[in-house]
C-alpha cells in the first residue's frame, strides 16, 4: 500500500531539493502535484482539499526554518499533516476495572472480520499478556463459527458459540467470560454483502446487550472510498471507537487509510497485512507517515526483531560480528530468524534510505529455499570454512540440494562478499558495542518490563 503515492511524493521533493528558496509559484506547483497524487490514491476529495490548504498556509507567507532547507521544510510540513490525517497519536488501549474488557467487531461480509477476531485475540495474548475469549456471534454466514474455532485453536484461544440467535450468543458469551475469569472478550458479529437495515439492527442489539468498551469496524483497504462510506454508516449506528484495516499488503492505493480519520472522526487502531495470525499490528500514524514519505519504519522493524529473534542466538551472532567471524552456519541461522519476522518485501519497505527500485521490488520468499537447501547439503566443516569447497564438493552439494553448481558458486561468491562487509563493520569504532547492547539487553528487557506492567494493571 502507498507505493505509488510514495513514488509521486519522491518526485515532487526531488525537484525542490537544492533550491535556495521557494517562491509562491514553486509551492503552488508542488501542491498541485501532491493534490493529484492524493486523488489518484483514492483519498476523499474533502480530505485532499483540506490537507493541501493546511500545507499551503504553513508554507506561504511564513518564514522558513533557518535549520532546514526549503525542500526539507516542505517535507516536514507534509509529514506533519500526513500524521494528522492518519490520526495524530497511536490509540492507547485501556482495560476495564472489572474484567472482561469487551471488544465488538463489526463489518461487511468479506472484509476479513472473523480472521481479524482471531488475530486480535492472538495480539492481546502475545503482546499484552491477556487471556481472551472469542465469541462466534456470526450465525449468518455458513461455517463462520467453525472458521473461528479453527483459528482460535491455532491462536490458543477458546471460542464460545451456540446455535441460537446472535444477541443470546453474545450475552451468554459475556457470562462465560466472567465465569472463566477471562480479561478480554472479543465478539465476532455477522456481516452482509452490503449495508442494510437488518444488519444494522442486529449489530445494534448485540452492542446494547454486551455494552462493549471498544467497537471496532473491520474494513477492507482494497475497497478505497467505499470503505469510508461503510465506516460512516456503521458509525451512525454504533458510535465506533476505531477502525481495523485489513489487506493493507494488497494492491491498495491507500485512500481508505488517509480518509477514514478525517471523514469519520475515528482512528485506525490496527492493520492486518497477511494471512498468518501474527500479521497484525497496532497502527502508528507517525510511522506510517514516515513510510509514505520513503523514510522507512525502523521502530517497527526493531519491534519485529525483538519479538521473533532468539536473544541467545542474537548474542552469539553479535560476538562473532565483534570478532570479525561470520560463517555459513551463522548466515543460515540469521536467515531463518529473519523469515520469522514476515514477508521479505514488507521488511525491505521498513529500511530507510533505500532507492525506489529496491523499496518497491517484489521479493519472493521462495528464493530462500534453494539457499537453505544448499547450506544444509554442506558438511559442518564446509559451513565453517567454505574455502575448502572445491569442484567435486560443489558438485556433491548441488546434487544433494537439487540445485546447479552455478547456483552453489553464486551463493559462495555472495557469501564471500558478505564476510568482507562483516569484517569492515567489526572494525568500525564502537559499532560492536552498540549492536551488542541493543541485541542482547535493551530490547528484550524493555519488552519483559512492559509485559510485567501490563499484567499489573
Amino acid at each position: 500500500m502507498f507505493e505509488s503515492l510514495t513514488d509521486r511524493f519522491d518526485a515532487v521533493f526531488s525537484r525542490l531539493r537544492g533550491r535556495g528558496r521557494l517562491s509562491e509559484a514553486d509551492v503552488d506547483e508542488a501542491l498541485r502535484e501532491i493534490r493529484l497524487a492524493l486523488l489518484q490514491a483514492d483519498v476523499n476529495l474533502r480530505v485532499v482539499r483540506d490537507f493541501v490548504s493546511r500545507v499551503r498556509d504553513q508554507l506561504v507567507g511564513v518564514d522558513l526554518s533557518q535549520s532546514l532547507t526549503p525542500g526539507q521544510q516542505v517535507v516536514k510540513v507534509v509529514h506533519d499533516e500526513l500524521r494528522t490525517i492518519l490520526g495524530g497519536e497511536t490509540l492507547r488501549l485501556t482495560y476495564a476495572s472489572r474484567p472482561p474488557t469487551v471488544v465488538l467487531l463489526a463489518g461487511l461480509q468479506g472484509s476479513g472480520k472473523t480472521t481479524t477476531a482471531a488475530k486480535l485475540a492472538s495480539w492481546y495474548k502475545r503482546h499484552e499478556g491477556r487471556n481472551p475469549l472469542l465469541v462466534g456471534a456470526d450465525l449468518q454466514r455458513p461455517a463462520a463459527v467453525q472458521q473461528l474455532r479453527v483459528l482460535g485453536e491455532q491462536a490458543g484461544v477458546a471460542v464460545f458459540s451456540e446455535p441460537s440467535d446472535p444477541v443470546t450468543v453474545a450475552k451468554k458469551g459475556l457470562e462465560e467470560a466472567v465465569r472463566l475469569g477471562r480479561d478480554v472478550l472479543i465478539v465476532d458479529t455477522a456481516g452482509r454483502l452490503s449495508i442494510d437495515a437488518d444488519l444494522m439492527e442486529e449489530v445494534r442489539r448485540v452492542s446494547a446487550i454486551i455494552e462493549p468498551h471498544y467497537k471496532f469496524l473491520v474494513i477492507d483497504a482494497m475497497t478505497g472510498q467505499d470503505a469510508v462510506a461503510t465506516a460512516e454508516a456503521f458509525h451512525h449506528t454504533l458510535a465506533l471507537d476505531g477502525v481495523i484495516l485489513t489487506k493493507v499488503d494488497g494492491d491498495a492505493r491507500g485512500g481508505a487509510a488517509l480518509s477514514v480519520k478525517e471523514v469519520v472522526g475515528r482512528p485506525i487502531v490496527f492493520t492486518s497485512t497477511g494471512e498468518k495470525l501474527g500479521d497484525f499490528d497496532q497502527f502508528h500514524p507517525d510511522r506510517m507517515a514516515d513510510r509514505i514519505l520513503g523514510m522507512g519504519d525502523v521502530l517497527t522493524l526493531i519491534e519485529k526483531a525483538e519479538a521473533h529473534v532468539d536473544p541467545g542466538q542474537a548474542e552469539v551472532a553479535v560476538a562473532r560480528l565483534q570478532q570479525g567471524r561470520f560463517t555459513l552456519e551463522d548466515f543460515l541461522d540469521q536467515m531463518q530468524q529473519v523469515k520469522k519476522m514476515g514477508p521479505l518485501s514488507g521488511l525491505v519497505g521498513m529500511i530507510p534510505g533505500l532507492p525506489k527500485e529496491l523499496r518497491n521490488a517484489e521479493i519472493d520468499d521462495g528464493l530462500l529455499g534453494p539457499i537453505e537447501a544448499i547450506i544444509h547439503s554442506m558438511t559442518p566443516e564446509e559451513r565453517q570454512n567454505p574455502s575448502i569447497i572445491n569442484g567435486s564438493r560443489r558438485l556433491r552439494i548441488a546434487n544433494g540440494s537439487g540445485t546447479s553448481t552455478t547456483e552453489v558458486n553464486s551463493l559462495l561468491d555472495r557469501f564471500k562478499q558478505m564476510q568482507g562487509y562483516m569484517r569492515q563493520m567489526a572494525g568500525m569504532p564502537g559499532l560492536g558495542g552498540r549492536v551488542a547492547r541493543r541485541a542482547t539487553s535493551g530490547g528484550q528487557k524493555s519488552r519483559k518490563s512492559n509485559k510485567k506492567k501490563r499484567r499489573g494493571r
